[in-house]
């Protein structure tokens, strides 16, 4: 089976999960910390060489400041989970904003955890605009993605969604414009290795041709 080199996480379906337990919707987010940390371990062992997630937006801050409160603690403990792992860890995100966590703020420039290995990174506090930012009057198509502020990050081979909503959401426009996308309908709370197993049988189907 073809492995992706580089896999984007999009973990929905959080609240939904809650309300259907008849929990606040902010129960929802810390659900996700064991399947984020069986993921990554799977990934891992496959050969994934570069794995993304998506944590919050600066879209996602309008919410309810006690669900922003709870997926946002959610996000340092999955940050800190991740460095307890071997892997070359990087959080991207608007630092400039108050909703941007202190306590990752030491992870911002890429740090290798343990033997390292897997590149993992994990977008806190990140918006799509945020990021092209720099780019404003840039004449050089081909230097581009280095103006990126997630420039460290490379192109994103497969996307997987859970929580069934067929969108982007803007994850990572420029790294994602050939990503192959896959959606389950499963709430991220409910991950299952199956899941994982059944997106790498699709992508292990489609024709990657990158526009060639």
């Amino acid at each position: 089976m073809r492995i992706p080199g580089h896999i984007g996480i999009i973990p929905d379906g959080n609240r939904r999960w809650a309300l259907e337990r008849g929990l606040p919707k902010e129960m929802g987010y810390a659900k996700g910390l064991d399947p984020g940390l069986e993921l990554f371990t799977l990934c891992k062992d496959l050969g994934v060489r570069e794995l993304t997630y998506y944590g919050f937006t600066m879209d996602n801050t309008k919410r309810p400041s006690i669900q922003t409160r709870a997926f946002t603690k959610a996000c340092v403990m999955a940050v800190q989970l991740l460095a307890m792992q071997d892997a070359e860890l990087l959080v991207v995100g608007n630092t400039d904003s108050p909703m941007f966590p202190e306590e990752l703020l030491k992870f911002t420039r890429r740090t290798t955890f343990g033997r390292g290995g897997i590149r993992v990174n994990f977008l806190v506090n990140y918006g799509w605009e945020w990021d092209l930012s720099s780019l404003m009057g840039n004449k050089k198509p081909i230097e581009l993605k280095k103006h990126l502020k997630s420039s460290d990050i490379s192109r994103v081979d497969l996307i997987i969604r859970w929580g069934s909503r067929r969108r982007l959401s803007g994850f990572l426009p420029v790294q994602s414009i050939y990503s192959d996308f896959y959606v389950i309908d499963d709430y991220w709370p409910e991950f299952k290795p199956e899941h994982l197993y059944s997106a790498l049988q699709w992508y292990d189907k489609q024709d990657i041709t990158l526009g060639g």
